[in-house]
């Protein structure tokens, strides 16, 4: 059964008013309706069970049973691939990756209601390639400040900088965000 936000959980993250820490905003963030608690899973780690239930707990996900679902161990990947690096290490750079980053910039967009949001976001999901998602990343980031509260822009670029692959993260953290100048000027 795919996971539903309830409408506290929208106003919770529309007015970032709710005690919600990153790890539960970005989950709740991808529970759009259409992914299953096992594809969430699956995306995001095993320790996404727990914060499901949390978020459940708290009256912001429908009904989701996330007791149903069985974590993949960050040890078979590790045994699978043949690496020698540590579970936690595995299950870190599983994190990031350009998919979590693009999904996470799609639903800050979704959030918005004015227009030129959407056409960033139609941008950013029609990215072909892993140049076109970046620069699509890129302008979606470029362009939050032009319509959201100040602070809103910058929040979301810490948070694509957590799950953006690190070739990516010197083009991120060069972003010169318009409020920014506008602050310092």
């Amino acid at each position: 059964m795919p996971a539903r936000k309830t409408e506290s959980a929208h106003r919770a993250l529309a007015t970032h008013g709710a005690a919600l820490d990153l790890r539960q905003r970005r989950v709740l963030i991808l529970c759009d309706g259409r992914r299953t608690a096992s594809e969430l899973v699956a995306m995001l780690g095993a320790d996404t069970v727990a914060v499901l239930q949390q978020l459940q707990d708290a009256g912001y996900l429908d009904d989701v049973d996330a007791s149903r679902v069985v974590p993949a161990s960050p040890l078979a990947a590790v045994e699978t691939t043949g690496a020698t690096t540590a579970p936690s290490q595995a299950t870190t750079a599983r994190r990031r990756s350009l998919s979590a980053a693009r999904i996470y910039v799609q639903g800050m967009l979704e959030l918005q209601r004015a227009p030129a949001p959407q056409v960033l976001r139609a941008r950013l999901v029609g990215g072909t390639d892993e140049d076109a998602t970046v620069t699509a990343i890129l302008e979606a980031i470029a362009g939050l400040p032009a319509f959201t509260k100040p602070g809103y822009a910058a929040r979301v670029r810490e948070r694509v900088a957590e799950v953006m692959p690190e070739p990516h993260l010197p083009a991120l953290g060069g972003l010169v965000l318009d409020r920014e100048t506008d602050a310092v000027a």
